[in-house]
């Protein structure tokens, strides 16, 4: 083995040399061919000798032209092929440098899963170890978070929007398209043709063959990507006929995809507890008892609702209109709760989650303003587990639809206004009220601070919780949470940073900045409408 390394070494010496020669020989051949040529007993035309006319020039330099254009062909045809040679040369070197190496580490890549190397596999999976992915990671602040981005076969829905981007669009760029298809296909891969360990139980179809999943039965997906680690992605996919999801995780550590896991996620029992803090507001009530209605009551139907109520004053009218909802649905799967304090959110909803007596479920902290579809409910179940990982979905905000719809005699019904649009609404990324736990980690994590008062900060102080702990924090826009529009109005007795936080709400919950724009200028824009209308009638009139 020495005696093979001298060997090679010498030879690569030996090639070094030779390019270096090669290397000179094409800068002399340059300098040589570019130095110009003269002639020591030549007189300059015109200045000594006889007198030439024009032509005797214009012929002079055409026969310059032409020599120095045959040389400059000349010269490029020779540095091409030396270009080829120097190609060759360095092609040769690498293959001596590859042998090399395998004579020294006695292993090479055959560009397959069984072949590759060790060390190469060893670097991937730390890639894999090192992202927050089986495991969640302490962060400093909630600032420290990668969000996902969740996408279905047709859209995608974005945090990051910008001048250009839209919260919910078709992936245009092709990078971005063929990175999503080729995921999802790798997903059906690993469903289709499981590996022994992959926890999932093989189903078959109806007439007894095996259940095959194609793109159709993709119902959503979410992905995030840590810069110096890789690209997670959370996949999930059902059968129309079927109530079981299957799940996979796939990594990409800046190369192949990875397999992480493969499971099947049975969610047919998971009951939700839908928590509401309320005070007053008996309007919005009514209006948010009719989504629950449609949504969880004749679709769903595995949820439970708590209401805590703060104060007497609308009180019997929340329990009229909670029993006008339920009695005609023969729905029973509710608890009131009466606070006769002023209202803390914190406060309602730690009453709320100790409330329920019947042991482990997972709790959905809600405001009164928040419209759901079935799709999220499902949502909400496959990305929480208990010891395992939270549920921050990020909520997409309507604007004031007076401004969205000012050039309409009225607003659409709420239904209508369900769309992702930039002049609609915004995803809510500076929200944490809306989540999704189970009742074990809200307890063993403390619950809310019951020092806090007021508006907003309570929220943020259990999402620092959950950051600061081993659980893993999901965190992705989705599209079937709305928060509708209201009037906000920002107390005087809030602290300094609160009052900041809730006017800096309040001002982005209430138009697009082109529409706030429109209010800013209006009168601008009457006075140039004005002058165009008398131009207009001037002209008639002429």
């Amino acid at each position: 083995m020495p005696r093979r390394g001298l060997i090679l070494q010498t030879r690569t010496h030996w090639l070094l040399l030779g390019l270096a020669l090669l290397c000179s020989l094409v800068l002399f051949l340059y300098l040589l061919e570019c130095a110009p040529q003269t002639d020591g007993n030549a007189s300059l035309p015109g200045i000594i000798g006889e007198n030439y006319g024009k032509e005797y020039y214009q012929a002079l330099l055409q026969e310059q032209e032409e020599h120095y254009q045959t040389r400059a062909t000349s010269l490029k045809r020779q540095i091409a092929q030396l270009k080829q040679e120097l190609q060759e040369m360095s092609e040769k070197m690498r293959s001596l440098q590859e042998r090399k190496s395998v004579g020294a580490n006695g292993i090479g890549y055959q560009g397959n899963k069984e072949q590759a190397p060790s060390d190469l596999l060893e670097f991937l999976h730390s890639q894999i170890d090192k992202a927050e992915v089986s495991i969640g990671a302490k962060l400093p602040s909630e600032y420290g978070v990668i969000p996902f981005e969740s996408f279905t076969l047709m859209k995608v829905f974005q945090l990051e929007m910008g001048l250009t981007r839209h919260p919910e669009e078709k992936p245009v760029r092709k990078d971005k398209r063929d990175e999503l298809v080729e995921v999802i296909e790798a997903g059906l891969e690993v469903i289709n043709n499981p590996d022994e360990d992959d926890e999932q139980e093989d189903e078959d179809g109806p007439l007894g063959e095996k259940l095959i999943f194609n793109e159709n039965d993709f119902t959503e997906g979410y992905y995030r990507t840590e810069r110096d680690k890789g690209t997670q992605y959370e996949l999930f996919f059902k059968k129309a006929d079927l109530m079981e999801y299957r799940h996979v995780t796939l990594f990409r550590p800046f190369g192949p995809l990875m397999k992480v896991k493969s499971e099947m996620i049975d969610i047919t029992r998971s009951i939700i507890n839908i928590i509401v803090p309320l005070a007053e507001r008996t309007e919005a009530f009514a209006q948010f008892m009719q989504n629950f209605r449609d949504v969880c009551i004749h679709q769903d139907k595995r949820i439970h609702l708590t209401v805590v109520y703060f104060g007497k004053e609308g009180l019997s009218k929340v329990k009229s209109i909670l029993e006008s909802v339920t009695s005609e649905s023969n729905f029973r799967n509710y608890t009131l709760v009466s606070l006769n304090e002023e209202f803390n959110r914190g406060r309602g909803l730690n009453v709320g989650a100790r409330a329920w007596d019947k042991g482990e479920v997972l709790m959905f902290f809600c405001d009164v303003d928040i419209y759901f579809s079935a799709e999220f409910l499902n949502s909400c179940r496959l990305n929480a587990e208990p010891g395992k990982k939270v549920f921050y979905p990020v909520v997409f905000s309507l604007y004031n639809p007076a401004i969205v719809y000012a050039n309409q005699d009225v607003p659409p019904p709420v239904e209508q206004q369900l769309v992702h649009k930039k002049d609609s609404g915004f995803w809510r990324d500076f929200g944490f009220g809306m989540t999704c736990q189970y009742r074990s980690d809200f307890l063993t994590i403390g619950g809310f601070d019951m020092e806090v008062k007021g508006w907003g900060g309570e929220d943020v102080h259990l999402y620092r919780k959950y950051l600061h702990g081993d659980l893993m924090v999901i965190r992705t826009p989705v599209p079937g949470l709305f928060h509708l529009w209201h009037e906000k109005r920002c107390a005087d007795e809030l602290t300094p940073e609160q009052y900041r936080m809730c006017i800096q709400s309040k001002a982005m919950n209430e138009a697009s900045h082109s529409h706030l724009g429109m209010l800013v200028f209006r009168e601008e824009i009457e006075t140039h409408l004005r002058k165009q209308a008398y131009r207009t009638n001037s002209e008639a009139v002429g």
